[in-house]
C-alpha cells in the first residue's frame, strides 16, 4: 500500500537526516553558550579588580595600604596584586611580549576574590577613597551583565532553532505523506470496496513515514556527532568557538533527536491521512 522506494521515500529519510544533523548542531550551540553563561556569571561575580593608579614612588605603599584595606574588609577571602608578568601578559595581546611594564607609568591591578557572602562594594570604595586615593574598585558589574545576557539568547537563539527544525521536519514529512496518499488513491479505494478502514489505511502510512523519519534522524545524529567530534576542543584561547560541543552526560542528549522526530513524523503523518482520506472519493 505504502510504496517503500521513489521520490516521497527518498525525501523523507533525507530530510529527517538533514534536519537531525542541524538540531545536533543547534543544541551542542544552545548547551554551549549555557554552560558559557553559568561560567562567565560565577567566575566574574566572585572577583573584583582593584586598580591604583599614583605616582611611582608612592605606589607600592598605596599598594600595601590598599591590600590592607582588604584583608580586613568583610566578605573579601582574597586579594593579591599582579605581577609584572602578569600584568605583561594582559597587555601584550596589543602591545607585543615585549613591553616593559618595569618602565612605564602603568597602574598596579590587585586581583580581589569575594567569599560566598560577598563584600559591600560601596562601602569598600569609602573606605578605599579615604586611605587610599589613587585606588579605582570594578567589580565588573558593568560588562559582566551584558555578557550573560548574550549568552542567554544565544542559549535561547539555539533552543529556537531546534523549534524551526522540527516545524521544518513536520511540513517536510506533512507534503511526502499527502504526496503518497494522493499518487495512491486508486489503490485506496480499491481496499475500500474490500472492506478496509480508514484507520487501517492510515496505520500503514504513520507506521512507514515514522520508520523512515527515525531512519534518518538517526543517520542524522550519527553524522551531526562525528561533525562535533572534529570541531576543535574547548580552548581559553580559542574562545567560544574552539569549546562548541558536549561534555560528559551531555553526549547523551542528542540522542533524544531520533525519538522526537519520530514523534514529529507520527502526528504529522497522522493528521495528514486523516485529512487526505476524508477528501478522496
Amino acid at each position: 500500500m505504502v510504496p517503500p522506494t521513489g521520490i516521497t521515500a527518498r525525501l523523507t529519510l533525507l530530510s529527517a537526516a538533514a534536519m537531525a544533523f542541524l538540531a545536533v548542531f543547534a543544541l551542542a550551540l544552545s548547551v554551549a553558550t549555557g554552560r558559557m553563561a553559568d561560567r562567565w556569571g560565577d567566575e566574574l561575580a566572585r572577583s573584583s579588580t582593584l586598580r591604583i593608579s599614583a605616582p611611582t614612588d608612592q605606589i607600592d605603599a598605596q599598594t600595601q595600604a590598599a591590600l590592607r584595606v582588604l584583608e580586613q574588609t568583610p566578605g573579601v577571602a582574597s586579594a593579591r596584586a599582579l605581577t609584572d608578568e602578569e600584568q605583561r601578559a594582559l597587555l601584550e595581546p596589543w602591545f607585543g611580549p615585549d613591553l616593559p611594564v618595569e618602565t612605564l607609568p602603568i597602574p598596579q591591578l590587585i586581583e580581589v576574590i569575594e567569599d560566598g557572602d560577598g563584600y559591600d562594594a560601596q562601602g569598600l570604595r569609602l573606605r578605599l577613597s579615604a586611605e587610599v586615593p589613587g585606588a579605582v574598585l570594578d567589580d565588573h558589574t558593568r560588562w559582566r551583565q551584558p555578557l550573560v545576557n548574550a549568552a542567554n539568547r544565544l542559549r535561547l537563539l539555539g533552543w529556537v532553532s531546534i523549534g524551526l527544525i522540527f516545524g521544518t521536519m513536520a511540513a517536510i514529512i506533512t507534503l511526502a505523506a499527502n504526496a503518497a496518499l494522493a499518487a495512491n488513491a486508486q489503490v485506496i479505494a480499491v481496499l475500500r470496496l474490500v472492506g478496509a478502514r480508514d484507520s487501517y489505511i492510515a496505520k500503514a502510512f504513520v507506521r512507514r513515514y515514522t520508520l523512515r523519519t527515525l531512519t534518518g534522524a538517526a543517520l542524522g545524529v550519527v553524522l551531526g556527532l562525528v561533525a562535533i567530534l572534529l570541531l576543535p576542543s574547548a580552548q581559553t584561547a580559542g574562545g567560544f568557538l574552539t569549546g562548541l560541543g558536549f561534555r560528559g552526560a551531555g553526549w547523551l542528549l542528542p540522542l533524544v533527536i531520533p525519538p522526537l522526530a519520530a514523534m514529529v513524523a507520527f502526528i504529522a503523518t497522522h493528521l495528514a491521512a486523516a485529512r487526505t482520506l476524508k477528501e478522496l472519493p
